[in-house]
Parts: structure tokens; C-alpha cells; sequence
């Protein structure tokens, strides 16, 4: 029997994810779950020494009031943030690999003041003793239920796509809620913290070994081919 691949991140990255696996000669179901949206804000009347993004989602739905922000350089979670970041005009100081945490880490022991542009649901993160964080709102992600003829795409043995934490937690709880067994999938994550938002109970769980859809893509297909 193949496996079936299905990819719930939303969109625009789920056709991005449908077109590198076409290229990769991988057959994907795209299935978004979620969909980013704005939510009101206000850019703070503050000086800072960056911007801390951890979603090319800010360039999405940050509006007008990100262009008042326009002369601050931008720490960006990875590189398809800072790609985003660059298209959007903004100069990027530096690209993590390893998540936000890891990028605050590795900064330089010198005093900064940063603005971290976030979506409502997030990761806490612990700031140096030399980093100060302000944290504004810009966007929220919208959830949706597993129909009955959705809940039929994940047969035995299909290979679950996870992007992000929170879609991956979301996902857990859809299948609970829709009587999917989780044993019966394999799941292929982008990043450790992601696998663990997914909680327990998966037939198979495969974190990509680097952070990009190239090397998740790799994994699901590795998955696909298991006995």
C-alpha cells in the first residue's frame, strides 16, 4: 500500500510545500488547518536595537503600523523569515537555525533592546541579562475542525506533515476528537520542540535534520518507503 503525504500548514507556505515535493517527485495532499489573520496593534513610540520575528507571518499581516518600524533590523527565526523579511524591504541583521531561543543565545554580550513581533499564540522565551523584550500582537491563527470525509484522508500509515508547534498540537487534538487512531500515522516535524507539541501515542515520529521544507520533505518520503 503507498503512503499517503498530507500537509496541513496553511497557506501561502502550503503551496510552496506542494510545489518543492512536485519537484522532488513526491505526491502531497494539501489539507490547511489553520489560517493566519491581523489583529489591531499599535507600533510602540519606543527606540530599538531590533525587531525578533519568528514568522514571516509579521510581513503578512503587520499592516501599516510595521512601516513605522522600517529602520530597525530584523532577527529572524530562520531563513524563510528572513527571505520574507528582505522582500518586505527590511534589512536582516541575523537568521537563527535553531528557533528563537537559540538565535537570543547566540547574540552578542551587549545591551539591546528588542521588539519581538508575534502571533498570539507563542513560545516564551528567556532574554539574556543584556537583552531587554518588549512583545507586541500582530496576527492570530485560526483553527479548523477535521471534517468526517478529512478525518478519511489519514488512513493507516499516512505521513503527517508538521510545520509549527501549534498546528501540531492542533492536529493531535483533532485526531482524538475525530477518533483517528494515532498509532495508525507517521509524522515527520521540522523541529524537535514541534514533535514534542504533538505529544505522544504516533506510530512513527522523524524530526527533519535541518530546519526546511527540503529536509522534511526527505523525511516523509524515507517514511513513505518504510516497511
Amino acid at each position: 500500500m503507498t503512503r499517503r503525504i498530507v500537509a496541513i500548514r496553511p497557506e501561502p507556505g502550503l503551496t510552496e510545500t506542494l510545489a518543492r515535493a512536485h519537484r522532488m517527485g513526491l505526491r502531497v495532499t494539501g489539507l490547511p488547518l489553520s489560517q493566519a489573520e491581523p489583529v489591531e496593534w499599535t507600533a510602540p513610540a519606543v527606540a530599538y536595537d531590533g525587531l525578533l520575528v519568528g514568522s514571516a507571518n509579521v510581513f503578512r499581516h503587520g499592516g501599516a503600523e510595521l512601516d513605522k518600524l522600517r529602520d530597525v533590523p530584523v532577527l529572524a527565526v530562520g531563513e524563510r523569515t528572513a527571505d520574507a523579511a528582505r522582500r518586505a524591504g527590511w534589512r536582516v541583521e541575523a537568521a537563527g537555525q535553531g528557533g528563537l531561543q537559540a538565535l537570543l543565545d547566540a547574540l552578542s554580550p551587549q545591551p539591546r533592546r528588542l521588539l519581538r513581533l508575534a502571533g498570539e499564540q507563542r513560545v516564551e522565551l528567556a532574554a539574556p541579562d543584556s537583552v531587554e523584550i518588549d512583545t507586541v500582537t500582530l496576527y492570530r491563527v485560526r483553527h479548523h475542525r477535521l471534517t468526517p470525509a478529512q478525518a478519511a484522508l489519514f488512513s493507516r500509515g499516512s505521513v503527517v506533515l508538521l510545520h509549527s508547534g501549534e498546528a501540531a498540537a492542533h492536529f493531535a487534538r483533532e485526531c482524538d476528537r475525530s477518533g483517528i487512531d494515532r498509532s495508525a500515522l507517521s509524522v515527520a516535524a521540522l523541529a524537535p520542540r514541534i514533535a514534542e507539541a504533538a505529544g505522544p501515542g504516533w506510530g512513527t515520529v522523524e524530526v527533519a535534520p535541518a530546519p526546511n521544507d527540503a529536509a522534511l520533505l526527505a523525511i516523509a518520503g524515507e517514511l513513505c518507503e518504510s516497511p
